[in-house]
């Protein structure tokens, strides 16, 4: 049954990235007509903004404890974040791990295509260069190489995360990796989903390649007392009690050289997972940290408190604006039909922005290694 606290996060949350894909973004997408390397570090923030809205919602009104336990991160380092899929929502969990213990700015997230087209949460998501894939190899592949190409180009760093498993843990999907393992003379796995491997290691050696990698954070998340499977869950008001992390730093120089041994690394990680969340899920649901060290937070808690109040007063009252500035204004009335028609327009013609913000990266880089042709 629908709750109203379910309602109310749905809600603010839809309009926060509505308004702020038109009225906060908006306004910056011509400059990736001049700069994609300045647009995308304008962009980053702001959406970085929106991103530790639902951190406080989680946190300060519905009650989330949140435990990190393991090596952390290093603030600001270049990482690939491969974590397993516990639940659809897992991607949005992870962001009040890294408000404590990164900037939230640096991450991309690998996720489904289909959802580059929900007004607000998918225009915001093209704006900020996540990687949208069909789950096809073979037409995912050549996305994968521009988009980490350009990504190396301009020198941003990124935390880029991946879910080898590919699809969330369900009855379904258990069945799927049961057969799989059965078919390769694998391990039958209970708590996590045989990963797949070759997007993985792909993502590792393009970013090694470009020098745009400093480590590999591995992240086993578990929820001990409920489990928000879908965002069907959230509209019912079944938010998670507790969500615990578990963070293993592999830094680059300790990673395999080849893609096989690489491959055979991740497959370990998840034997690794499997483990843990048998003791987890079996036990006291705690991770054992004995074998870690522990590197403390980027952020103190009181300045992580400050940042979600900040957050919760700034688009209740972003919102609440917004709505006035529509009633009173017919120029931003203009604006909004305007920015609206030109997100939905050119997602059905380019692809998503992300495409048009590639293409401008190579037109000028092309400008600017062309040589003058010399004057006679």
């Amino acid at each position: 049954m629908v709750s109203l606290k379910g309602v109310y996060f749905s809600i603010l949350l839809f309009l926060g990235s509505f308004f702020g894909s038109i009225f906060m973004l908006g306004p910056f997408l011509p400059l990736m007509f001049v700069s994609p390397a300045w647009y995308r570090w304008i962009t980053d923030r702001v959406v970085a903004t929106w991103l530790t809205l639902p951190v406080a919602m989680l946190e300060m009104v519905f009650g989330a404890r949140v435990v990190i336990t393991g090596d952390g991160f290093i603030p600001g380092e270049r990482s690939v974040i491969i974590m397993n899929h516990r639940t659809r929502l897992d991607w949005m969990f992870l962001w009040n791990c890294l408000l404590r213990y990164s900037y939230l700015r640096l991450e991309k997230i690998c996720l489904k295509k289909s959802l580059k087209s929900i007004p607000g949460f998918g225009w915001a998501m093209q704006v900020a260069s996540f990687i949208f894939i069909q789950r096809r190899w073979e037409q995912d592949k050549q996305h994968f190489e521009d988009m980490l190409d350009y990504f190396c180009d301009i020198r941003e760093p990124l935390q880029l995360l991946i879910f080898p498993e590919g699809t969330d843990l369900t009855a379904n999907t258990k069945v799927r990796s049961d057969e799989f393992a059965e078919k390769n003379g694998l391990q039958k796995f209970e708590y996590v989903l045989h990963p797949r491997t070759t997007g993985f290691t792909f993502v590792v050696e393009r970013l090694r390649q470009g020098h745009n990698l400093d480590a590999i954070h591995d992240i086993t998340v578990a929820y001990p007392l409920n489990i928000p499977q879908t965002e069907a869950h959230l509209l019912n008001g079944n938010f998670p009690k507790e969500i615990h992390f578990h963070v293993r730093r592999y830094p680059v120089s300790v990673l395999p050289a080849s893609t096989e041994e690489l491959q055979t690394w991740c497959q370990q990680r998840w034997q690794e997972k499997e483990e843990q969340l048998r003791c987890f899920y079996e036990g006291e649901k705690y991770f054992d940290v004995s074998r870690c060290s522990k590197i403390p937070p980027c952020k103190s808690e009181l300045r992580v408190l400050l940042v979600k109040c900040s957050s919760l007063l700034f688009w209740t009252v972003f919102i609440l604006s917004m709505f006035v500035l529509l009633y009173w204004s017919s120029l931003a009335r203009w604006y909004f039909l305007f920015m609206m028609v030109i997100f939905v327009v050119q997602e059905k013609v380019f692809g998503g922005l992300e495409y048009i913000e590639l293409a401008c990266h190579r037109y000028l880089n092309k400008r600017q290694n062309t040589p003058l042709k010399k004057t006679e």
